[in-house]
């Protein structure tokens, strides 16, 4: 039986502005682009709520939490996603969260 797919969840909150929202969105890409060709990404999104504008969540979806959790603790995380950082969301009591599929359809 193979290892389930591990889904991220990353929230973050744009500044207030007319800037903000992009301000995000180009942390994203930039983010994005560096993690292309990462071992066990099978690719990431983001995500903007119509409810909070200034809402933002990346998923990034991987292979397996064995995968991710070897490129968390590798030596290039900290740095690729840095430029996102400033914008984590933390009011949720931690800006996000690891899971693991338990039922599709």
């Amino acid at each position: 039986m193979t290892a389930p797919r591990v889904r991220v969840l990353v929230h973050a909150r744009a500044p207030e502005g007319d800037e903000g929202a992009q301000a995000v969105s180009t942390a994203y890409h930039r983010i994005s682009e560096a993690l292309h060709g990462t071992p066990g990404l099978l690719g990431n999104e983001l995500l903007h709520s119509r409810v909070d504008g200034r809402s933002f969540v990346v998923m990034s979806e991987w292979e397996s939490l064995e995968a991710f959790r070897e490129w968390e603790q590798g030596p290039g995380h900290r740095s690729t996603t840095a430029p996102l950082r400033p914008y984590q969301d933390a009011s949720r009591g931690r800006p996000f969260d690891v899971l693991t599929v338990s039922a599709r359809y």
